[in-house]
């Protein structure tokens, strides 16, 4: 089923125009299997497509063993490639077992991803391209070394300064959420975790809107943007990921809201 077009205009998102995003976009979901990959690859091919000059940053890539590969090991950087055909990709930390990166470092015995690090690697890039996407490993808050430090701290240290100072306005957070059950707790924790920090929010996307929605999936096209206190940018197909990547960008087209690159209203 295409995902019905029915969500709150995008006006005035941080980090975000009617001719799509710009700086620094960090693309976090509510939690695991969301969409994540396929979303970051949806605005990296429209950019792409725009003429805007695109690379994508993964900090830390889990559940990916070169020395013993599966059908299922694929990066994710490899998937965004394969679909938007941005080849400008930057893996900063890989480890082998499917875990958040702080246990995954852990239990390979190599160093965790050096947040510091990882925010001047990424604002170099920043500084000669139009748009650079930093896709996240599973949710906001989930730990990247052994101090605790998340995500969210990767986005506060882009943004020039700890809690309380000025931020630069070119560097968001884009939440990707489920469409069902429990999706707007989920999502309201995310976005109030982001205020709290004062980290601009980009929006929401469904990540995968199901073939057959339920009453739930339906309703929460609604409630989401309310949960989450900002506008529902896009809703992308379930299967996006399989499809080619001409069939891809026309999809990521009409899914997603101006805001994002797309023209759903």
């Amino acid at each position: 089923m295409t995902p019905p077009s029915s969500s709150p205009g995008s006006a005035g998102l941080a980090g975000v125009s009617s001719t799509g995003p710009s700086g620094i976009l960090i693309v976090s979901g509510t939690g695991t299997s969301v969409g994540k990959t396929v979303v970051t690859a949806a605005i990296a091919g429209l950019a792409s497509a725009a003429g805007k000059s695109v690379a994508v940053v993964k900090p830390a890539q889990t559940g990916v063993d070169p020395a013993s590969p599966q059908d299922s090991d694929v990066p994710d950087a490899d998937v965004i490639t394969r679909l938007s055909g941005v080849t400008d990709t930057h893996e900063l930390a890989r480890f082998p077992d499917p875990l958040s990166p702080e246990a995954a470092a852990r239990r390979s015995g190599r160093p965790p991803l050096d947040i510091e690090a990882a925010a001047d690697y990424i604002a170099k890039l920043a500084a000669e391209r139009d748009l650079v996407l930093v896709e996240g490993a599973g949710g906001l808050l989930v730990r990247y070394d052994p101090d605790g430090r998340t995500l969210a701290d990767l986005a506060i240290a882009l943004a020039s300064g700890g809690p309380g100072t000025g931020r630069d306005p070119a560097v968001a957070v884009l939440i990707v959420a489920a469409a069902g059950l429990g999706t707007l707790n989920h999502t309201a924790l995310t976005t109030e975790a982001l205020r709290a920090r004062r980290l601009p929010c980009a929006g929401v996307v469904i990540g995968s809107w199901p073939r057959d929605p339920g009453l739930a999936d339906r309703e929460n096209l609604a409630d989401l943007p309310v949960a989450a206190g900002t506008a529902l940018a896009g809703v992308l197909p379930a299967g996006a990921g399989g499809l080619s990547p001409a069939e891809f960008l026309a999809t990521a087209r009409r899914s997603l809201t101006p805001a994002l690159g797309g023209t759903r209203t």
